[in-house]
This record gives C-alpha cells, structure tokens and sequence, in this order.
C-alpha cells in the first residue's frame, strides 16, 4: 500500500465532500425522512444520501480498498482488517436533523491499522479540513486554503478545551485539571478534532464511546496539524479493533 498517492487521492475527493454537502442541506431545506436504527440511534435519508456519494467516488479512486461505513454492514465481518477506509456520512446526526451547524462528513484512511489521510467538512459552516501526511493538514474556507499548525497560537495560561458534555465526570475533570484547563465548550461532532487542528482550541478528552469512523478522520488531520492522539494510558489509537469500537481519547496540543 506505500504506492497510495495519497496528496492525489484526498485532494480528488474534495470537491465529492463539498458537493455531498450541499447536497445534506438541500435535503434537509426540503424535509428529512428519519428513522431509528437498531442502536437507538437517528439516521435520515440525508445520512443515507452522503454515504452513497461519498463511498461511489471512493470506489472510483480506491477499488482495492474495503470500505467500512457507519451506514451500511459491508465488510464489517471482515477479521484483521489492516488497509481500509473508515466512512461516517453524517457525525452529528442529532445536528442535522435539528436544524444545527456542528454535523460534519467524514471520511479517514487507514493503512496498517494507522490513520494517514482524512477528509472533514462542516456543511453548515462551510468548513473543509483535509491531510495527507505530517504537516500537510489543510482548511479550505471561502476560496482559500490554510496549512494548519495547532500550536501556532497556544496560550498556557489560557487553555482552552472542547468537551462532549456539559456533564463533566470525575474522571475526564482530573484530566482537565492535569492539563490547566480554563474554560471548556461542549461540541458533539468531528468538528472538535477541526478546531484543535486549527488552534482555535487546544485538546479535548473522552471515556471510551462511539466508533472508530467517528475518530479516523480527525484523528488524521489533527495529527498531521502537530497535535497528539492517545488514549488515557498514553497508549497510540490503533484501528480494525473488534466492533471497531474506541478506546478512551486524549487529543491535545504538543505543548501541553
């Protein structure tokens, strides 16, 4: 897999994001169909919808790759994946059913169980995030691309934590008090991985919850922007873990 032009596959698969973007609003503008899957969770035709343009145009790019989708069972019985991309449409459904901003599309590669490329868009906010490779993590905004470097603007004494609660359990508080955590915002989706790439925010840390395609992405683009991943032990994120469930997350700037 060390053949993987990776800079030519993501920058090919910027303007299916956007376009699946566009394509999420204008559905939701004329009335989402939803339903309640077996998880209890919500999904839309609008999630449905993504997941199809976004997974064609992989194919098209990828052929030999898996996919593994957050909306669909294929290749989720496949053992010892090591190569594959993990897709999760929408991430924020509760958003985007409710007419909010936070939900984004997302779509990270993975080769050797590690993530070295992903693709974020924020529809709502227009936002794209994209990487390929250390220090080739990018957001392009209103015709302009940025080269993202988290720790550009760090403030020690200031920092800044992005949280999926605003219940904060004893546990995720020690951390924030390890790390001098001043203030704290809740965010649900991908978007959180975005805004500590972009250094509008400097870490965010969780118990282990939800799945491996909603951390892939992020993971990537954060990591590539400067920024470190693990889990609570210290321990570097692996993926293709049974049920693809996540362990406990730590995302923070390197300088703290």
């Amino acid at each position: 897999m060390n053949n993987l032009n990776l800079k030519e596959i993501v920058e090919n698969l910027i303007d299916t994001f956007i376009h699946a973007g566009k394509i999420s609003l204008d559905l939701r503008k004329q009335g989402l169909i939803k339903k309640i899957k077996a998880d209890n969770t919500p999904v839309s035709n609008g999630d449905l919808e993504v997941n199809k343009i976004v997974t064609q145009k992989i194919k098209e790019l990828t052929p030999e790759l898996p996919i593994i989708s957050e909306e669909t069972s294929d290749n989720k019985s496949i053992n010892n994946l090591e190569n594959f991309w993990l897709i999760d449409p929408i991430d924020g459904t509760y958003d985007y059913i409710n007419n909010l901003e936070e939900f984004t599309i997302n779509a990270g590669l993975i080769i050797n169980k590690n993530p070295v490329a992903g693709l974020i868009y924020a529809p709502s906010k227009k936002r794209m995030f994209y990487s390929y490779g250390p220090n080739n993590a990018y957001e392009f905004t209103n015709g302009e691309t940025k080269n993202l470097k988290c720790s550009e603007n760090f403030d020690k004494n200031d920092v800044k934590f992005v949280s999926y609660s605003n219940n904060i359990k004893p546990e995720i508080e020690k951390l924030h008090k390890k790390f001098n955590v001043k203030e704290y915002v809740r965010m649900k989706s991908s978007l959180k991985f975005c805004v500590i790439a972009a250094g509008e925010y400097d870490g965010y840390v969780a118990e282990p919850r939800a799945c491996e395609w909603d951390i892939a992405a992020g993971h990537a683009i954060l990591q590539h922007a400067g920024g470190i991943i693990s889990d609570f032990d210290g321990k570097a994120i692996k993926y293709g873990k049974k049920n693809f469930k996540n362990p406990s997350l730590i995302l923070k700037n390197k300088n703290i």
